[in-house]
């Protein structure tokens, strides 16, 4: 029961900050992009790019410390604990320079016609794809405290963190409009200059607030655990690689056929899921530490168990804005933005339903981190997902609407979704029935009744009332159908403790000045 208060906390926690934050990221883009207008907002889209996408980068790789520590933290094994802080610090220092080097190699071949960019714009494409290159370091070298802050169910500090980088970046977007020099250039030195503040704001805390966390380690390596970090972060960072090559990857074959326009589209696509997705990403990361930590004690059932709930729950925080959105994509974007991209509204369904596909198995990838066993499900995972990238340059050669390269990406994603069945079920033992029963048979009816309801909403007149009224209806009905026809009755009883213990430590309730006063 302390584990399930601590999880409900941090999830509470994480929701605040994510809803603070994605509403100030939301008004910051609509300014960046009136600001640089769309054919820079592309730029930025493709070259720096990959600052974005090393959020996803970041987690994986952050996820392979985070394993560590939880699992040791389950065993109870304070000096393995700093043993893992040490050699995964040494580890990332390395794969920062390693990354670094890569990137400014593939710089010098990328502008050199291969990207059909602006030539009058090509020096300040450039120097943001530097800006990138340097800040990869720090976003590198930051997942070892990130992964330690996860490890201890720290969420309070890193929600304060993003809180702060989402003011900063709202700051940024501000001042864009006051700027006469390069906006570019600027927004491209601001932004990368964010994730160094993150960086030390990261650091000063981890070594301030724990033990294990300190560089006196660095000069005593630890070989074997060294290799085993090694190759346990080299397959997460082979994995989180092919998500940001496929991402990456369609943004240049959209760019190579069809220009900056489509990149600006795919970007706000892009965006518009990973804001949505925060909502089971939040609940996922309050759960990971109880998934990593059961499977160091030696509980596989309740981490099994737990991975299911992930998933199902995943589905379900994603669903209940996701639904609603889709249906009502044109009116979102047009009071969103004053000027919609050609293709964003299409883009931005698909990538939705896309994102509401992996969601299915959200969970499972967990579990299967939590194993330790990794490396054959890396490679099958990260290669189906690369998939995309032929299936996507066969499509654009054939003048197929640039739509159904997202169209592709949907049934890619439902294909990595069967191969995390069949690896969960090989590694974990975990029964495929179980796994229906438990997320697919649980989430069927609530879904439906959430796409009638906003099939029925959607015949009204189309203005930004009838979105508040979709998503008050979408709420309304999908929230009960979920309880009723969506959770087992383990978990509704879990749920009731859960409120009969917030509703307890609150101020005036009779029941807990009962039971303070009962306390000898």
């Amino acid at each position: 029961m302390q584990a399930a208060n601590k999880v409900a906390l941090n999830t509470g926690i994480l929701y605040g900050r994510m809803l603070f934050t994605m509403a100030i990221s939301l008004y910051a883009t609509r300014l960046v992009l009136n600001a640089l207008g769309s054919t820079d907002y592309g730029i930025f889209n493709l070259v720096a790019g990959v600052i974005a996408m090393l959020s996803f980068l970041n987690a994986a790789m952050t996820t392979s410390t985070q394993r560590f520590l939880s699992y040791y933290q389950g065993k109870m094994d304070r000096e393995m604990q700093r043993k893992v802080f040490a050699n995964s610090l040494l580890l990332h220092i390395a794969i920062g320079l390693f990354l670094v080097l890569v990137l400014e190699l593939c710089g010098l071949f990328l502008f050199d016609g291969f990207l059909n960019i602006p030539l009058n714009r090509i020096a300040e494409a450039k120097t943001i794809y530097h800006f990138m290159s340097a800040t990869v370091f720090f976003t590198v070298v930051a997942v070892p405290f990130n992964g330690s802050l996860i490890a201890h169910e720290n969420m309070l500090w890193i929600a304060i963190v993003n809180i702060l980088e989402t003011l900063l970046k709202l700051a940024i977007a501000i001042a864009l409009l006051h700027i006469t020099k390069d906006k570019l250039t600027m927004y491209g030195l601001l932004t990368a200059g964010v994730s160094v503040v993150s960086f030390l704001l990261y650091a000063f805390y981890c070594f301030k607030k724990y033990d294990e966390c300190n560089i006196s380690g660095l000069t005593r390596v630890d070989r074997p655990l060294l290799k085993e970090l090694t190759s346990f972060a080299g397959w997460n960072l082979f994995g989180s690689l092919c998500g940001v090559g496929r991402s990456q990857g369609l943004a240049i074959l959209l760019n190579i056929f069809l220009g900056t326009i489509a990149n600006a589209a795919y970007g706000i696509a892009n965006q518009v899921a990973s804001q949505l997705s925060f909502f089971s990403a939040t609940m996922l990361r309050a759960l990971n530490p109880q998934i990593m930590k059961s499977e160091g004690q030696g509980d596989r059932d309740r981490m099994l168990r737990l991975s299911l709930i992930a998933s199902k729950f995943g589905f379900f925080l994603l669903a209940v804005f996701a639904i609603p959105c889709i249906f009502e994509m044109p009116v979102i974007l047009k009071l969103w933005l004053k000027n919609v991209p050609e293709s964003t509204v299409v883009f931005c369904r698909l990538i939705l339903v896309g994102t509401l596909i992996s969601q299915m198995t959200i969970g499972l990838q967990s579990a299967i981190q939590a194993t330790g066993n990794i490396k054959g499900y890396q490679v099958v995972i990260g290669s189906l997902i690369l998939l995309n990238l032929p299936v996507s340059y066969i499509l654009l050669y054939m003048r197929l609407p640039a739509y159904t390269v997202l169209v592709s990406f949907c049934v890619i994603e439902f294909l990595a979704c069967a191969a995390r069945l069949y690896f969960l079920k090989a590694k974990a033992g975990m029964q495929v029935g179980q796994y229906f029963d438990r997320v697919i048979f649980k989430i069927a009816l609530p879904t439906a009744i959430n796409i009638g309801v906003c099939m029925l909403t959607g015949r009204m007149h189309a203005d930004a009332w009838r979105v508040l009224i979709t998503v008050a209806v979408s709420f309304a009905a999908f929230l009960p159908a979920i309880y009723f026809a969506g959770l087992n009755d383990d978990e509704k009883e879990m749920i009731q403790r859960l409120k009969n213990s917030l509703l307890s430590k609150l101020p005036g309730n009779k029941s807990s000045f009962r039971l303070k006063n009962s306390n000898p």
